[in-house]
């Protein structure tokens, strides 16, 4: 055992550990220019290995195609340091006075390193965007869709039964949830170009019902980007069936929003509206968006600052919340921060950025430690100092 905490412990462990790091940022910020800082993220920094590849964009491709560098990932380099730290302080600190500054220092460092695990793994992203004069219980992942199956019989809610496109697979057969219905994936496309069949082209589709065979709509396949403002145009063709069979096939589409009329399945003396959407996220209150304000420098079109004064309208009354969302002035409500992100439909549109993360506080805490650490071990330095100049 002592041999293996020696090893862990070992300062050369650090530096090695340290340069992978340095490595790892370097590799990733080549592949970002390609990626996108989204799918970056998550290839080199939530990952516990990732290999490099000599960009098909660059020069000398021709001869360099071969060349690929495995490298460990964020998440084993994160979790190989917090170890590292964690052995160094059982084999050669002693706990006393004169290494509390040292003691301080890496419990801020290892709890930094908690706190982007707890974030990755549990932090959410949405977006709301909210009419002026309007409300708005729900924010949306535009990154992530989702299978909607609703029921709106009941005259003051809808039901809505979810799958997650991650479920999607070809050939897959999953039971709805609380519905007598099963569906069936024939083919999903994480993106594809959506419109409807021209003059002397072909409008073939294994779609039975809905509006692929009411409107001629055919699908082409594309390959998935990852660029930042790019939106991915997930695609399925669903067969829906139910007790007694097959219902028919349909084409749902996150494009074949509102804006088309609903597609709807019916068994016995029940209707659902099939839907492929973008992932929602409700919540047990309401932004009302009571005014927009879009300031620009005088004589430009430059923005100065934007501003939206909201309402916040929960279940619970007493948690009613008056409040000025601006840059740089969030708004924290019931575990979610809400930030200005930007603004529509010739400002009267406000879309605010919706955060969820359970350990925001914990980089804060981590970051005065660590201070707190530097300000006692310096501090004791420069008494010493002082004494031995007297």
């Amino acid at each position: 055992m002592q041999p293996v905490f020696q090893f862990f412990s070992s300062l050369k462990l650090t530096v090695v550990l340290l340069s992978l790091s340095i490595l790892l940022v370097f590799f990733g910020t080549l592949d970002q220019v390609h990626y996108g800082i989204w799918l970056t993220q998550k290839l080199y920094f939530q990952s516990f290995f990732v290999v490099w590849s000599y960009p098909e964009q660059w020069m000398w491709y021709d001869q360099l195609f071969w060349l690929h560098i495995p490298m460990p990932g964020g998440y084993l380099l994160g979790g190989l340091l917090f170890f590292n730290l964690i052995a160094a302080h059982v084999v050669r600190f002693k706990l006393s006075w004169k290494k509390s500054g040292i003691v301080l220092i890496h419990s801020g460092l290892m709890l930094l390193l908690v706190s982007e695990l707890l974030t990755n793994i549990l932090a959410e992203e949405s977006q709301m965007p909210v009419d002026e004069g309007g409300r708005a219980n729900y924010s949306t992942a535009f990154r992530d869709n989702e299978l909607v199956f609703i029921d709106r019989s009941h005259p003051e809610h809808d039901r809505v039964h979810s799958i997650p496109t991650s479920l999607l697979r070809p050939g897959r057969t999953i039971e709805v949830p609380d519905a007598p219905l099963t569906v069936r994936t024939l083919s999903y496309y994480p993106n594809a170009e959506v419109g409807r069949s021209t003059a002397g082209t072909s409008a073939r589709t294994p779609a039975t019902e809905g509006l692929a065979t009411r409107m001629g709509i055919v699908v082409s396949p594309i390959p998935e980007s990852f660029a930042e403002d790019y939106i991915n145009t997930a695609t399925a063709y669903v067969e829906v069936s139910g007790p007694e069979g097959p219902l028919g096939v349909w084409l749902v589409s996150n494009v074949l929003d509102e804006r088309f009329p609903p597609q709807m399945v019916s068994f016995e003396d029940q209707s659902w509206e099939v839907a492929l959407r973008f992932t929602r996220v409700y919540h047990p209150f309401e932004i009302e968006l009571i005014k927009f304000s879009h300031d620009r420098y005088p004589g430009t079109d430059i923005p100065h600052n934007f501003s939206s004064e909201i309402m916040v309208r929960h279940q619970d009354s007493t948690k009613n919340q008056r409040a000025l969302i601006y840059m740089n002035h969030p708004l924290r409500y019931e575990g979610y921060t809400f930030y200005q992100a930007s603004f529509a439909n010739q400002d009267t549109t406000s879309i605010f950025q919706v955060v969820r993360n359970p350990g925001w506080l914990l980089p804060y805490i981590s970051v005065l430690l660590m201070g707190l650490g530097m300000t006692v071990q310096f501090g004791m330095h420069f008494i010493k100092f002082l004494k031995k100049r007297g």
